[in-house]
C-alpha cells in the first residue's frame, strides 16, 4: 500500500514531454482566441499589429453591424435544419452499409466495398452530378442538402473496420440460436455497441454540414433554402464589393464595415458548433482506436 501511495517521480522525459505538449497546445488555441479577441477590437488595432492578448478599443459593433442582416437568422434555421437530418440520414445510410460489408457471410461484399473505394479516386464531375440531381428533382430542393451526399466511402470503411474488429462474430451465432433475426441483432445488440463509432461519424458529419457552403451555391436557387456559411459569404462578398466601387468617405466607411465583420464571421459561424464538440469528444479518440487495425 505504501508504495503505492508514492508519487511518481517526474523524470527530464516528463517534463520536455509536457513542455511540447504545452507548446502544441498553445499554437492551437491562440489562432482560435486571437479571432475571438480581434472580433472585439477595432479594425485598426488589428490591422497595425496591436492585438495580442486582449482587445483594443473594445467593441460590439461588428456583431451588430452583422445581425442587422436578417437573413442570418433564415440561415441559422437552414443550417441547423440540414445539419440534424444530414447528421441523421448520414449515420443511417454508412452504419447500416458499414455493417453489412463487415458481414463475412455477405455475398458480393468485396465487391461492393470495391465500387465504394473506387468513388473515393474517381466520380462524375460536377455537370453530371448537377444534371442528375436536377433529373431527380432535387434541385432547389431542402433534400438536395441531404440526401444524395449522405454517403461517404471513409465513413464506411472506418465503421467497417470497427465492427469486424469490435463485434464478436459469436453474437451473432448466439443470437441466431435464440432466433434473432438480422434486423433485430442490429438494432437491439450492434447499435448499443457502437456508440464510440456513432458519435465519431456523427460529429464528422455534422461538422461537414454545418461548414458546407458549396452544394447549396450550386443546387440552391431560393435564398430562403440558403445555409448560414452562404449568407455569411455574401454579406462579406457585398461589402468588399461596396469598399471597391466606393471612394473617398464612404469607401473608408464601408472598409472598416468590411474588417469589423470578418472576424465576427468566424466567430458566428463556428461558435454553435464549437460548443457541442466537447459533448462528444470523450467518444472521438474511443471510437476511432476501437476502429483501429489491431495486430
Amino acid at each position: 500500500m505504501s508504495s503505492l501511495k508514492k508519487k511518481k517521480k517526474v523524470t527530464k522525459f516528463d517534463i520536455i514531454l509536457y513542455s511540447i505538449s504545452a507548446i502544441l497546445l498553445i499554437i492551437i488555441l491562440y489562432p482560435i482566441y486571437f479571432v475571438v479577441t480581434a472580433s472585439f477590437s477595432e479594425p485598426a488595432a488589428v490591422a497595425s499589429g496591436n492585438v495580442w492578448l486582449w482587445p483594443k478599443g473594445f467593441t460590439l459593433e461588428g456583431y451588430t453591424e452583422l445581425l442587422k442582416h436578417k437573413e442570418i437568422w433564415i440561415g441559422y434555421k437552414n443550417t441547423i435544419l440540414y445539419t440534424v437530418a444530414g447528421t441523421a440520414i448520414g449515420i443511417f445510410v454508412n452504419i447500416t452499409a458499414a455493417y453489412t460489408l463487415s458481414r463475412k457471410d455477405f455475398v458480393g461484399r468485396k465487391f461492393f466495398m470495391l465500387l465504394f473505394v473506387f468513388t473515393m479516386f474517381f466520380n462524375g464531375g460536377l455537370i453530371p452530378t448537377f444534371l442528375t440531381v436536377k433529373r431527380f428533382g432535387l434541385y432547389d430542393n431542402f433534400l438536395v442538402m441531404v440526401l444524395p451526399f449522405s454517403v461517404s466511402a471513409f465513413n464506411i470503411i472506418v465503421a467497417r473496420t470497427f465492427f469486424q474488429n469490435s463485434i464478436p462474430s459469436s453474437l451473432w451465432d448466439q443470437a441466431r440460436i435464440d432466433g434473432c433475426g438480422n434486423v433485430r441483432y442490429f438494432v437491439q445488440i450492434v447499435v448499443p455497441l457502437s456508440k464510440a463509432i456513432i458519435s465519431v461519424l456523427g460529429l464528422w458529419i455534422a461538422v461537414g454540414q454545418w461548414n458546407s457552403y458549396f452544394n447549396a451555391l450550386i443546387y440552391l436557387k431560393s435564398s430562403s433554402l440558403h445555409p448560414l456559411q452562404l449568407i455569411l459569404r455574401n454579406i462579406l462578398i457585398t461589402n468588399n464589393m461596396q469598399t471597391a466601387l466606393g471612394s473617398g468617405e464612404a469607401a473608408q466607411i464601408a472598409l472598416r464595415r468590411a474588417n469589423l465583420m470578418r472576424y465576427s464571421v468566424i466567430v458566428v459561424s463556428t461558435l454553435p458548433i464549437m460548443c457541442v464538440y466537447p459533448f462528444v469528444q470523450k467518444y472521438f479518440n474511443k471510437g476511432v482506436m476501437i476502429g483501429a487495425v489491431k495486430g
